[in-house]
């Protein structure tokens, strides 16, 4: 069972994003064996598949350069198209293959680890320039097991080859005894055929590795119990950061509210421990709109700045808690308070008339104001 430098076993499966975290450093699952062997066997099959159109190109190519006139010879500018010219034929005879092995190369470290390109993975390690971090590799168990893969792959390939060479025997002596143009297609065939059969032989190695590689790859990526607590309470945020980050939305919210309290209506309080600013817009219609409340300080503070903007304060305890209790800042009151703010409001107009000399002073406010039992807060 592995460990941490801690200690701790490593018994929880990786999270989504130890994974992919673990990606972009580029430590994926890999297998050179199973790399080695879609090479050799797409190799072995484009041989096959275009040993004869090859064959005759590097043949006709042959001719060519082999029966060259004496003016060609002395001519040093003809002798250099030539030169180019079969430089053309000789990459266009290869140039099928070369493709469906780059093709190869690209898709079998895919096939296991998908496509990544970690920028990360290609900076230097001094780590691994260190003599004895190296010494130490070459000791290592993963140093063995390589080790035991590369004798078995001697092994199997020699078997194979063994295999293959007697039972081609006979085709490989024919081939002295054929024209050079038939040798020539026969024995990229007999390669073809025997890299082919290497290549299923070195199958069985792979088809071992690329499991090993995979549990290999998990088990680096395994968690201890206490690493999964930590990400979680990363990922979630960690409580002291949540309450800092929750006490700054309460300072940024309560400055965006006191200054929106000059541009209230009236303030009612309930005289001391509760008061609340509203502001009515006719223009946009409606209900009237809840721009700040408080209680004890938070009160008092609303009423100072509502004193220095000359802003009607008035008392009023039961529709002070009830707009308190039921509604949110910067949102319209419940239209069970309606009647209640509308003679509010009626009453803060004619005391704007009076003081501007339009008007008589209007009678107070009647305490009891129409308040729907639901929406009360007793004191």
């Amino acid at each position: 069972m592995a460990e941490s430098e801690s200690g701790q076993d490593k018994t929880e499966d990786p999270t989504d994003k130890r994974k992919r975290d673990a990606r972009e450093k580029g430590e994926i699952a890999r297998s050179k064996e199973l790399n080695t062997v879609v090479v050799m066997i797409v190799g072995a099959a484009g041989l096959l598949a275009f040993g004869g159109s090859m064959a005759e190109m590097l043949m006709q190519l042959m001719r060519d350069n082999f029966t060259i006139s004496r003016e060609a010879l002395m001519d040093e500018r003809s002798m250099s198209l030539m030169l180019l010219a079969s430089g053309k034929t000789a990459l266009m005879s290869a140039i099928p293959l070369l493709l469906a092995l780059t093709i190869a190369a690209l898709v079998g470290p895919i096939s296991l680890g998908g496509w990544l390109f970690a920028a990360g993975s290609m900076a230097p390690k001094f780590s691994r320039m260190n003599p004895l971090s190296g010494l130490k590799r070459m000791v290592s168990p993963k140093a063995l097991i390589e080790l035991l893969k590369s004798f078995a792959k001697f092994i199997i390939v020699l078997v194979v080859a063994v295999v293959v060479l007697a039972k081609d025997k006979n085709d490989l002596l024919s081939i002295a005894h054929e024209s050079l143009e038939m040798a020539v297609v026969h024995s990229l065939q007999l390669v073809g055929w025997s890299t082919l059969w290497m290549a299923m032989g070195l199958l069985v190695i792979a088809a071992v590795d690329v499991p090993v590689q995979l549990w290999d790859a998990h088990k680096k990526l395994l968690m201890t119990k206490q690493e999964v607590r930590d990400e979680h309470k990363d990922n979630e945020g960690r409580p002291e950061v949540k309450q800092r980050i929750r006490q700054l939305q309460r300072e940024m919210s309560q400055r965006r509210m006191m200054a929106a309290i000059p541009d209230a209506d009236v303030v009612i309080t309930n005289p001391t421990h509760y008061a609340v600013a509203l502001k009515y817009d006719p223009d946009k219609g409606g209900a009237p709109m809840l721009l700040a409340k408080g209680s004890d300080f938070m009160a008092l503070k609303i009423r100072e700045i509502a004193a220095q903007h000359q802003i009607l304060l008035l008392e009023s305890p039961a529709l002070a808690r009830s707009i308190y209790y039921s509604t949110e800042i910067e949102q319209e009151i419940p239209a069970g308070l309606y009647l209640a703010v509308a003679q509010v409001l009626a009453y803060v107009y004619q005391i704007r008339q009076y003081r501007a000399g339009r008007g008589k002073r209007p009678d107070p406010l009647k305490e009891n104001l129409p308040i729907p039992p639901d929406l009360r807060r007793d004191s």
